[in-house]
């Protein structure tokens, strides 16, 4: 189902993305090392990835670094990665292969591995041993795995970005700025420094493929749409896939009779509170900031001016450049634009 909030597996199910797919499929083939799949949040770069791997005769270890913790340990991190090799086919596939690894046991269809202690396994040998294969690594928002031990993970990629040639890495980022500012492959003190990122970013779709998108999900649900609504969805959305998705799940799950303003006003919510987490790990004064841009500032003079206004104190021209720097690399404004409606409408409201 189009409509269907959960990451697409099939490509049958996923809507416009072969393009992006042939692409993905071009870059395995050739056995690139390091692949970044970017895009906003909200675009669909999980069911891209997930329908790639269902198509690759590959083994593969897909990891979501969102449910590592703020100041992760290196428990954790290995967590992540034998959660991510605990699956079936990717045991079925590797067996041999993972029974001779020291500091790695197979319990069924999961996996163990030792990260201290005399057992302890370094993350560049288990990808030597895992180079016996071709084998995919693909880690969704990868640019969480920034924190006190993202050097650890990054040092193994490193490694095998030079010596592991059967290993291809996909990273997924929507927060494309931190994603990059990661891997610091233009950062002299980075591990990846100089290294290839085949990059693939993740478009809008056209107000033609949105409009598609909504009619088709509609006539999958059997729910009659007018015209002039599903427009208006189209026009407020600007071509973003999570939420065409979520506007015509909404309009299913009422058969209909729900309100624009009704759909918008719950879009808004959810897109509040996401804004609201940044502001909270960051403080108050971003909030501000994003509001002013929201209401359509666009210089820098009248921003910092209405920011002292708002707060009564003089702000560090280099206190906002950081802020804007944030945001950028967040994905969320650049160059005093949002970069999703949703969010926009939501800053006017903090």
């Amino acid at each position: 189902m189009l409509f269907d909030p959960r990451p697409k597996s099939t490509r049958s199910e996923l809507f416009d993305r072969d393009a992006e797919l042939s692409e993905l499929h071009r870059l395995i083939d050739e056995e690139r090392p390091l692949v970044a799949l970017t895009g906003v949040r909200r675009i669909g770069k999980t069911s891209v990835l997930r329908v790639l791997l269902s198509e690759v005769n590959i083994p593969f270890i897909l990891m979501d670094a969102r449910g590592l913790p703020a100041n992760y340990g290196l428990r954790d991190l290995y967590a992540l990665l034998s959660s991510g090799m605990s699956n079936k086919g990717f045991i079925e596939s590797m067996r041999s292969i993972l029974e001779s690894i020291r500091g790695l046991r197979i319990m069924g269809f999961e996996v163990e591995l030792a990260w201290k202690g005399r057992s302890a396994l370094p993350l560049p040998v288990l990808l030597d041993y895992l180079n016996k294969r071709r084998v995919i690594i693909a880690v969704d928002e990868a640019q969480c795995l920034r924190g006190p031990r993202g050097g650890v993970f990054l040092e193994a990629l490193a490694h095998a970005y030079d010596y592991d040639d059967n290993i291809t890495f996909i990273l997924t980022g929507s927060e494309v700025g931190l994603l990059f500012e990661y891997l610091g492959v233009d950062d002299p003190s980075s591990p990846l420094y100089g290294r290839r990122v085949d990059t693939i970013t993740l478009g809008r779709f056209s107000r033609d493929d949105s409009a598609e998108f909504l009619r088709q999900g509609f006539r999958e649900a059997g729910v009659e749409v007018p015209s002039h609504y599903i427009e208006a969805i189209v026009g407020f959305f600007d071509g973003i896939p999570g939420w065409l998705a979520l506007a015509g799940s909404t309009v299913v799950s009422a058969r209909g009779r729900i309100g624009l303003e009704e759909l918008r006003r719950q879009a808004v919510e959810v897109a509040k509170r996401e804004l609201m987490e940044i502001v909270e790990a960051r403080g108050r004064r971003y909030a501000l900031v994003l509001k002013l841009i929201a209401q359509g500032v666009k210089r820098w003079s009248e921003l910092k001016s209405r920011l002292e206004e708002a707060e009564g104190r003089i702000v560090p021209s280099s206190v906002l450049h950081n802020i804007l720097e944030s945001l950028r690399k967040l994905s969320i404004v650049e160059d005093y634009e949002f970069l999703d409606p949703v969010y926009k409408e939501a800053a006017r409201t903090l």
